[in-house]
């Protein structure tokens, strides 16, 4: 059996955790979820229902029509989100959540509220953490 060498075990090491994450049903959630669209168009159509591109387009400030049409591609392939087209002139499509984005709607209320709730906690401990690697003495709400 050959000896490895210290880079050589972080190589493989490096290798395995790769391929585990790969198929990591949680980071690969998190992957879809960390989409900057994804979460914002989930919860417009939990909250509106089916809607048509133009309509989500208006509901979206800032979104382009390019992004939008591919969050959307992006969701239907995973299932979130079904596409209905209607044969009209012009043509409509509408956008419905499914049964599975359905079930992400809890998810994604859940990480809202703890967002809410907690990212000026966040905030103000990056404040400390910048301050203190600036030198300054930054007091931590504690010490308030």
């Amino acid at each position: 059996m050959a000896t490895m060498t210290a880079e050589q075990r972080r190589a493989e090491a490096k290798a395995e955790f790769d391929a585990y994450m790969e198929t990591c049903p949680t980071s690969r959630l998190m992957a879809v979820l960390g989409n900057k669209w994804t979460t914002t168009l989930l919860n417009r159509l939990a909250d509106h229902g089916t809607m048509r591109h133009a309509e989500l387009a208006r509901s979206v400030p800032g979104i382009s029509a390019k992004m939008l049409t591919q969050s959307l591609r992006a969701l239907e392939r995973d299932g979130l989100v079904t596409r209905h087209v209607t044969a009209a002139v012009p043509v409509q499509v509408d956008y419905t959540l499914t049964v599975l984005g359905e079930t992400l709607i809890p998810i994604v209320a859940t990480v809202r509220a703890w967002a809410d709730r907690h990212m000026p906690d966040v905030e103000a401990a990056r404040g400390r953490y910048d301050g203190a690697r600036a030198g300054e003495a930054v007091p931590s709400p504690r010490d308030r």
